[in-house]
């Protein structure tokens, strides 16, 4: 947990420093910004009809920092999520965990509403998480930096306005690692990776589709989606990220929020226990797919 915190703090500095600009360049910087803060409860005394007294918690932040000089482009977000929940006599538990770093410049191409472009991301979380969270048998299935991904790419951005970008990248490279030991040890590996291995090199091309806007009044929609395709080994499975976010304002310090997650990795491989024996005798890529709804203390600016 030292090393997430660490993390966190060092991508916070980083952030504000990329962030800072000549007093003369104020006009061609945008910023903005969401943190939310979601509590709930619940206690039961001597309740007929049953239950277990639950706690759970979640906070999200979302910054951004835009430089746009009508021929030069840099767009910077940071994404940091982390959510624990605790029901009944169950161990604590992870509801929410993401660290989403991303930087892309570009370059006006001609006159229209084409960019040269790179893009740089980081993606892992804060903390451990288990195949059974709530139990005393739990087994670690993945860390701070397990996994982790590196992705780098250079291509073509097509940004019509300042809603919408399309970044097209036929050259790109992804780095998976697994720098924690079980894990990276464990029988069959873990994350696409061989067992013993720590790192993961993958070259191949790379999508970006990007959309902000107030759909409704008072109602923001902020969706990513990303593509990646290895060149170099199954090129026809196509790794998926989509990433969406609602946010629906009541006033200006309260508001709620819905945060969607699909991701589908063929590299990421799920055990089957096809005859109950408790031991995996298959195994498979699957969709994953994760919702988180909250109504708390927001503020953006």
């Amino acid at each position: 947990m030292k090393k997430a915190t660490f993390t966190l703090l060092a991508l916070i500095m980083a952030f504000s420093a990329f962030a800072q600009q000549p007093e003369d360049a104020d006009t061609l910087w945008k910023y903005s910004g969401l943190t939310s803060l979601n509590l709930s409860q619940l206690s039961l005394t001597n309740w007929a009809a049953g239950g277990d007294n639950s706690i759970s918690g979640n906070v999200l932040v979302k910054l951004s920092a835009d430089f746009d000089d009508g021929t030069k482009n840099w767009d910077n977000d940071l994404i940091l999520g982390f959510g624990l929940i605790r029901q009944g006599s169950d161990l604590t538990r992870k509801s929410d965990d993401q660290i989403d770093l991303s930087s892309k410049f570009g370059y006006k191409a001609g006159e229209g509403n084409w960019f040269y472009s790179a893009l740089l991301g980081f993606k892992t979380q804060f903390y451990q998480g288990y195949d059974k969270p709530g139990e005393e048998d739990r087994e670690k299935i993945s860390n701070f930096m397990a996994p982790g991904y590196l992705n780098f790419s250079l291509g073509m951005d097509y940004k019509p306005n300042k809603k919408f970008s399309a970044l097209l990248a036929p050259l790109a490279g992804k780095f998976t690692f697994v720098m924690d030991e079980d894990l990276s040890n464990k029988e069959g590996g873990a994350f696409g990776l061989d067992q013993g291995e720590s790192v993961r090199a993958e070259l191949g091309a790379y999508i970006k589709l990007t959309y902000k806007n107030e759909i409704l009044k008072n109602v923001i929609l902020d969706t990513k989606l990303d593509l990646f395709s290895n060149y170099l080994e199954n090129p026809q499975y196509v790794d998926v990220n989509w990433d969406m976010l609602l946010t629906f304002k009541v006033n200006e310090f309260l508001s709620a929020s819905l945060l969607t997650q699909l991701i589908y990795d063929y590299d990421i491989q799920f055990g089957i226990d096809e005859n109950g024996d408790g031991e995996d005798d298959s195994f498979e890529s699957r969709v994953q797919f994760k919702e988180l709804f909250g109504l708390g203390l927001t503020y953006t600016f």
